[in-house]
């Protein structure tokens, strides 16, 4: 196992040479160890939320999967914010490779790709995405040793799981080989994922940290999966707001049953106080007796008239 800043510092604008780190002696008292056992339980329940199950499945669409890639975008902001700002930080500095995980430039181009050239001004931090925000920015300036909990968290999981769902939302999305769209599950400059995640543990185990700190960072570790998993089920509730058709970037349609204010033509496209859905309007139009003993007198001219032609 190399030591912990040894090789290439990943902000030296060079790809890593990777060696084979993994140690077949790893310690159940190491932070790799302590991280994977004492988050077991936590991966398990993100991997089976509804989000996360329909995603998987290929039912994610357009314009859910754009609201995922703004949470994401402002997640990594945050993150590589505190990481750049503790990149110097002996409880950080080992494990800062800028060039091999930095996500945020390349959740940029996803956003240009989905929202056009004005993507900052259409775009939006959600309440759950902003609590995660909040603690990663707490954590980076008040308690940076828990910050490899956040950092493990994220790009681990990116360089395994990450490459499924990439698949997943190429294929489902029907987005073009060139990967627009899903520049974020790309790793240009990560050769290896497997001997990369290697090192990173390697890393991680050679922090010098005490037993305390490291039962606060696996803690720190549950905490940043639950903040993943409450904009998992924020954004299933946005899922089940939208029609198909809003879903696909269409205009949405309403049957005119149900709450006025859940119409989502009424709310999505009118959007004018005191306006009223048209579906709606049409409906109790329809139901009022004036109009109907017109529209019932207009049905037997129509006939009348069909009959005296076929005569």
């Amino acid at each position: 196992m190399p030591s912990a800043m040894e090789g290439s510092e990943g902000g030296e604008g060079e790809i890593l040479s990777y060696e084979e780190t993994e140690d077949d002696n790893v310690s159940p008292t190491d932070l790799s160890e302590l991280l994977k056992e004492g988050t077991k339980e936590s991966h398990d329940r993100a991997e089976n939320t509804q989000f996360v199950k329909e995603f998987l499945k290929g039912r994610i669409k357009r314009e859910l999967f754009k609201r995922a890639t703004v949470a994401l975008y402002f997640t990594y902001s945050a993150l590589e914010e505190e990481m750049d700002r503790n990149k110097d930080n002996p409880v950080f500095a080992p494990l800062y490779f800028p060039l091999e995980l930095h996500r945020r430039e390349a959740l940029v181009k996803d956003l240009k790709y989905f929202y056009g050239e004005g993507w900052k001004e259409k775009i939006q931090c959600s309440e759950a995405t902003q609590h995660y925000v909040d603690r990663i920015h707490h954590v980076g300036q008040h308690e940076p040793e828990l910050l490899v909990a956040h950092a493990y968290t994220r790009y681990m999981g990116d360089l395994s799981g990450g490459q499924v769902l990439k698949k997943v939302a190429q294929r489902a999305l029907k987005l073009p080989s060139t990967e627009e769209g899903i520049q974020f599950y790309v790793f240009d400059n990560v050769s290896n994922a497997q001997q990369f995640k290697q090192l990173y543990r390697a890393r991680m185990n050679a922090l010098d940290l005490d037993k305390n700190t490291k039962e606060r960072i696996v803690e720190e570790a549950n905490r940043a999966f639950r903040f993943n998993m409450q904009v998992f089920d924020e954004l299933d509730e946005i899922g089940r707001s939208l029609t198909e058709e809003a879903q696909d970037g269409g205009l949405p349609a309403h049957d005119g049953k149900g709450d006025l204010r859940k119409c989502p033509y009424y709310a999505d496209k009118l959007g004018e106080a005191g306006a009223g859905c048209p579906c709606h309007a049409a409906v109790a139009l329809a139901k009022h007796p004036l109009v109907q003993l017109i529209l019932a007198a207009c049905v037997a001219v129509a006939a009348g008239a069909a009959a005296w032609y076929s005569m």
